[in-house]
């Protein structure tokens, strides 16, 4: 069978996923064609129009750059069905109507390639049943492929077969959706919501009762139920107005309206709350709406009182005692809620002696296996854990017992008791569902290993779960050839790999991979190594962040004993691991996920190459501790603002200057790789990667392919400066900012470090310079502040309140 390949994508339905998952498409450089109803006034398109011109304005941005809008086409039923030929994956995202869905089934049908997918993005229709009105040559293409609001951030989509979706197709939209889109699939079964809405609106449905059981606030559950229990920070009353409290109601709607007490032992709770019926009744959706279960006045955010039906004053916080208790081990730390005497232990231990209760009961009808629920859980739910591996490292056994105690007692939402398989036989044996062999499947009676699909091949430390000890562990795999408290350098070749060859990996270990002087040295012992024995390197830390910085607070020891001169000998060494990078004899490429933040920035644009994963935070971020970027950053911009210079017909350096000087000045960030680019951050020549766990594959792919073009190090160059009238110029607009109350003083001092830097201090413009010339500038501007008392005050700031203080 010849390899399917995604030229094109047709979304069917501009409103809300339809319109972002067209928008994640063009993130992931896939050409895309938005389709929805004709317009009954206007230009046909209008519907689309409306709704890609809406894209920009969203937040957080469905985009990676507001301008890439303009890629996707737009067509309406009416005119353009014929584009439909040119699509091989056809994604209908219209409204949850199941009648409108089978009529436009019927009207795309003769349209539909003979290759092409096509797939319903639903919440919770039966797939089944919408297959029933396609041609019989189309359903064996035919799937349901649900996305989770917001597209591009949430990690997980469920794809979900019918008796006549052939296995091929399916295996090649989960290669397609994993590697190309960056996606988590899990296959679900064809029941009501799926897995993730299954198990995950029947929690929230369950935690809106034991609310009503225990009298919490709402802000106080979202305290309890966020980070503290390892869920998303938005928690419970704040997760549901940012998904819509209309759209969580027909989540809602399909477990009434497709289940009954036979079919789920646990229907009794699924009655709509009473404080979602009067908020919906009052317009109220949530976030969108302005107001939901909480509403924004001025700075102030407010909670709806269902008693009056007014919104009162919010911002309470759980006590602190279940805090600490929620820190502890796990099976400490559900025996200390069981046993608690307060309403918020109780409460806890109830939403997740029910999460536990109700996941063991449906597991054979709704996935294929734990594993399954669990990633659901983690991707579509931001939780850390999904229900069944906290119970596993609770101890299974004992916490089974306590779950059964409860429901034997009246105490559970359900009287159904835990499935056998719970207690007897090899998971009781194995104690828990998760283990070398695979995941425990309660629908075979067997442990089920992971699919081996050749997509997965790209991952060398895909994310696991608790018990899946067969996978590697990037801390301790491969063959290590150095390693201390800051970094660990190794290989993941093996013992017959030929001399030269190969590549190196520089894993940094460091909090928050902070770029320590121990680092530093490390990273030079890295390229060594690659360059006597190895055909390249690559800098990867296995985890987020690349690298937040510099270690601001491995320096202040030394600056504290021998002052300034210890700081601009640590800047010293560490510019010249950038250099040493920079001019390896082996091409270095970063791997770069989650923070690039000023020493990681730096570290990123000094290596040969960059593989960056999508959402990536990349910036010179020092002006927020009072500080200018001091390992090469500003150097990195001068030289790229000569470079970019030698390709225009102009001589002038300071509009290829402008851009790189505001981004270090003003501290901005790009919020993802594709916006990084837009800042120079990220090349045209560096790869951006749609999933995180396929980086380290890329990279090392990059730096053999690199080596085996045969690389070379970059010659180095002297290169022109912008030098005392483009400071002059710089300056003048900075006091502009200055007296209009934009910037403060401090602020205007360290842009005009910056400037005199960039623009290579007081020499012509157009003089020559080396990039250890700029370093030393940046050394000098760098040591200068950090004797500073307001940048003192900024870095003491951030050190004790993780905040920039504003001075």
């Amino acid at each position: 069978m010849s390899r399917f390949q995604v030229k094109k994508v047709a979304v069917l339905g501009a409103g809300v996923m339809g319109a972002q998952i067209a928008a994640h498409l063009v993130n992931v450089k896939v050409p895309v064609v938005l389709f929805d109803l004709p317009a009954k006034e206007g230009p046909k398109n209008g519907i689309v129009t409306k709704a890609v011109e809406g894209l920009k304005k969203l937040k957080p941005s469905p985009l990676g750059v507001a301008d890439d809008a303009a890629l996707i086409g737009q067509a309406n039923y009416e005119e353009h069905l014929e584009q439909l030929r040119d699509c091989d994956l056809i994604i209908e995202a219209i409204a949850e109507r199941m009648d409108w869905k089978l009529d436009l089934y019927k009207k795309i049908a003769p349209f539909v390639a003979p290759h092409a997918i096509v797939a319903s993005n639903t919440s919770g229709l039966s797939i089944t049943k919408l297959s029933e009105a396609l041609p019989e040559s189309i359903k064996p293409r035919f799937c349901g492929i649900h996305f989770f609001n917001p597209p591009r951030y949430m990690v997980l989509v469920e794809l979900i077969n019918t008796p006549t979706t052939s296995p091929e197709v399916l295996d090649q939209l989960e290669a397609f959706v994993t590697s190309g889109l960056g996606k988590g699939v899990v296959r679900a079964h064809d029941t009501p919501n799926f897995v993730a809405n299954r198990v995950g609106i029947a929690g929230m449905l369950a935690t809106m009762k034991e609310v009503e059981n225990f009298g919490l606030s709402f802000d106080v559950v979202d305290d309890l139920t966020g980070k503290k229990l390892g869920r998303a920070s938005s928690g419970t009353f704040r997760t549901a107005d940012v998904v819509g409290l209309d759209t969580m109601a027909h989540v809602i709607k399909t477990l009434q309206d497709n289940l009954d007490e036979n079919s789920d032992p646990f229907y009794a709770s699924f009655g709509t709350p009473a404080v979602l019926k009067k908020l919906l009744e009052l317009g109220n959706l949530g976030q969108k709406a302005k107001a939901g279960f909480y509403k924004k006045v001025g700075r102030d955010v407010l909670r709806f009182d269902l008693e009056s039906e007014e919104y009162v004053p919010g911002g309470q916080k759980a006590d602190e005692v279940y805090g600490r208790m929620l820190k502890k081990p796990a099976a400490e730390r559900l025996r200390l809620l069981r046993n608690s005497e307060g309403a918020q232990g109780r409460f806890l231990w109830a939403i997740l002696r029910n999460s536990f209760h109700y996941a063991a009961v449906h597991l054979a009808t709704i996935a294929d296996n734990a594993r399954d629920v669990d990633q659901a859980m983690r991707w579509g739910f931001g939780m850390k854990q999904g229900p069944f591996e906290l119970w596993q490292e609770a101890g299974w056994l004992d916490v089974a017992k306590m779950i059964q105690e409860d429901i034997d007692a009246g105490k559970a939402l359900s009287k159904a008791p835990l499935p056998e398989w719970v207690f007897k036989g090899p998971v009781a044996e194995a104690g828990g569902v998760h283990t070398a062999q695979g995941s425990w499947s309660a629908s075979a009676q067997k442990f089920i290993a992971r699919r081996a699909l050749p997509v997965y091949e790209r991952q060398h430390f895909p994310e696991k779960l608790l018990g899946e000890t067969s996978l590697p562990e990037f801390t301790t795999a491969g063959t290590t050839l150095h390693e201390d408290d800051a970094i660990r350098v190794w290989t993941l070749e093996g013992a017959d790999r030929a001399p030269g060859t190969g590549v190196v990996i520089a894993s940094i270990k460091t909090k928050m991979h902070a770029i320590s002087p121990d680092v530093a040295e490390g990273l030079t012992l890295a390229v060594d190594l690659a360059e006597k024995d190895y055909e390249g390197m690559v800098i990867w830390s296995g985890d987020e962040p690349f690298s937040a910085g510099a270690d601001l607070q491995a320096m202040l020891p030394a600056f504290m004993v021998a002052g300034v001169s210890a700081i601009e000998g640590a800047e010293a060494e560490l510019q010249n691991t950038m250099l040493r990078i920079r001019y390896a004899n082996v091409p270095v490429v970063a791997a770069v996920r989650g923070l690039a933040l000023g020493g990681g920035c730096e570290l990123a644009v000094h290596s040969a190459r960059r593989v960056v994963h999508m959402e990536s935070y990349i910036g010179l971020v020092e002006v927020g501790v009072g500080l200018v970027p001091g390992a090469g950053g500003l150097t990195y911009i001068a030289r790229r603002a000569a470079e970019n210079a030698a390709t225009s017909t102009g001589k002038d350096i300071l509009p290829f200057l402008t851009e790189g000087f505001t981004a270090a000045a003003m501290a901005k960030v790009g919020t993802s790789a594709i916006e990084s680019r837009k800042l120079g951050y990220v090349l045209e020549s560096d790869v951006i990667v749609p999933h995180k766990d396929e980086l380290l594959y890329v990279a090392i792919n990059e730096a053999k392919s690199l080596a085996k073009g045969g690389w070379r190090a970059p010659a180095k160059r002297l290169f022109p400066v912008a030098g005392r009238s483009g400071i002059a110029t710089i300056k003048g607009s900075l006091v502009n900012m200055r007296d209009g109350g934009f910037i403060s003083q401090h602020d205007f001092h360290i842009a005009g470090l910056i400037a005199e830097v960039v623009c290579g201090g007081d020499v012509d413009a157009g003089t020559l310079v080396s990039e250890e010339y700029l370093m030393t500038l940046e050394r000098k501007a760098f040591c200068a502040l950090i004797e500073h008392p307001k940048t003192q005050e900024r870095i003491l700031g951030m050190l004790s309140t993780g905040k920039p203080v504003r001075n």
